[in-house]
């Protein structure tokens, strides 16, 4: 007599091999290959690399922060009217407006 566990694994692998030989599979891989063909061209990101820019992102907002801070500090320790100290330096990249700060207004 055939137990009982070993029919039902029999049954399940032979429906398995009927869906893989069947038009089934080959309706499932084209629509994977379709699809895949279809998000390649819409360029995409993976969750991944989008979580990694949001970290890399945070960390130069940090950063920028920490910099603005210590300039400030700096600044309020020179003392008024000196003219002696170098002259302010623009930015090599304009900030972003609406992250953290306004832009500056551009010298006429």
């Amino acid at each position: 007599m055939i137990n009982r566990n070993d029919w039902v694994d029999d049954f399940q692998k032979n429906i398995s091999e009927l869906i893989a030989r069947s038009p089934a599979a080959d309706i499932e891989r084209n629509m994977k290959a379709f699809m895949s063909q279809t998000f390649s061209r819409l360029d995409l990101v993976t969750r991944e690399e989008f979580d990694i820019q949001v970290q890399l992102l945070e960390r130069a907002l940090a950063r920028i922060t920490a910099l603005e801070s210590r300039l400030s500090q700096l600044e309020d320790r020179q003392p008024p009217g000196r003219s002696g100290g170098p002259a302010p330096v623009e930015p090599a990249v304009e900030p972003v407006p609406g992250i953290n700060r306004p832009p500056r207004p551009k010298p006429e």
